[in-house]
C-alpha cells in the first residue's frame, strides 16, 4: 500500500488543503498520510491548520502526525510563556517573525507588533506589545495566549511521536545521528538536527523520511528524501508518495517520479 507524506505546513491552510485534494485524487479518501511535523508558525493560519489536523484524527482518517520543533516551541510559550530553545543558534525569541511566533499567536486573535529587546551576548526577550495604541506587556501577552488557545490544541501537539518506522522507510521531522539505533537517538537530535546529518551518505538501512530543512522542492539524496519544500516561506506545498523505496511527488497533473 502507498504511504503518502506532507512536509513543514507552517501554517499554511489553503496549502493543506489542496496537497490534501492530491492524495484524495491518487489514493482515494483512506490514503494513509504521515504529516511530518511542523504545522506552526510563519504562516497565517495555525490555528486553521491544527483544527483541520485534529477534525481529520477525529473523523477517523488514516492520519499519522508526528512532532516538529517550531511545535514544541509553540506549546512552551503556551504553556510556560517560555520564549526559547537553546537549539536555536540566533537566540531570538519565538515571536519574532523570523521564527513566526507572532503569526501564530495572531491566528489566535492575539495581535499586535511586538517589540524586543536584543542584548549583545544573550537572548532576544520580548519587551512589549502595541496594539491600537496602547502598550501591553509580555505577561499580558502570555496571559492572552493561554486563555485564546484552546487545550485541545496544545494536548493534541505535546503527545505526538517523533518517529514512524515502515519496512523500507523511516519518518521523522529533522533527522537521525548517523550510526546510532533509532531507539537510541536524542530528542534533540529527532527534532532539530542538520550538522552531522545532512552532509551525510550514511545508510540507516531504510529510507529516512524528513522535513526541517526548506527546500526549494521535494529533493531525493539517495538515502534521504527531504520533503520540506518551504511552505513556511510561500512555496509549495508538495506531498509526496511512496511505495517500497520508490517516491513521486504529486501534481496537478498527477505523479512525478522523484529520483536520487
Amino acid at each position: 500500500m502507498p504511504i503518502y507524506a506532507i512536509g513543514d505546513i507552517h501554517g499554511q491552510i489553503d496549502m493543506l488543503n489542496h496537497a490534501l485534494g492530491l492524495i484524495a485524487a491518487d489514493g482515494g479518501p483512506d490514503a494513509h498520510i504521515v504529516f511530518i511535523g511542523d504545522y506552526t508558525d510563519r504562516g497565517p493560519d495555525s490555528r486553521a491548520v491544527i483544527e483541520r489536523l485534529i477534525a481529520g484524527k477525529a473523523a477517523g482518517h488514516n492520519w499519522t502526525f508526528l512532532k516538529g520543533n517550531h511545535d514544541r516551541m509553540f506549546c512552551d510559550y503556551v504553556t510556560s510563556a517560555n520564549e526559547h530553545d537553546p537549539k536555536v543558534k540566533s537566540n531570538i525569541s519565538w515571536i519574532n517573525p523570523r521564527l513566526g511566533g507572532a503569526n501564530t499567536l495572531a491566528s489566535y486573535g492575539v495581535t499586535g507588533t511586538p517589540h524586543f529587546d536584543h542584548p549583545l551576548n544573550g537572548f532576544e526577550k520580548l519587551t512589549h506589545y502595541t496594539r491600537d495604541g496602547a502598550t501591553l506587556s509580555p505577561a499580558t501577552i502570555a496571559a492572552e495566549a493561554r486563555a485564546a488557545v484552546p487545550q485541545a490544541h496544545t494536548d493534541f501537539l505535546s503527545n505526538l511521536p517523533l518517529t514512524l518506522e515502515t519496512e523500507d522507510l523511516i519518518f521523522v521531522h529533522a533527522g537521525l545521528r548517523p550510526q546510532i539505533a533509532l531507539a537510541d537517538q536524542d530528542v534533540e537530535d529527532l527534532l532539530w538536527i542538520r550538522d552531522g546529518f545532512l552532509e551525510t551518505a550514511y545508510d540507516f538501512g531504510r529510507i529516512v523520511v524528513h522535513g526541517h530543512t526548506a527546500l526549494d522542492a521535494p529533493t531525493h539524496f539517495g538515502t534521504r528524501v527531504d520533503i520540506d519544500g518551504g511552505a513556511g516561506y510561500g512555496r509549495p506545498l508538495t506531498p509526496v508518495v511512496f511505495e517500497g523505496r520508490d517516491c513521486w511527488t504529486l501534481t496537478s497533473t498527477g505523479r512525478v517520479p522523484l529520483l536520487p
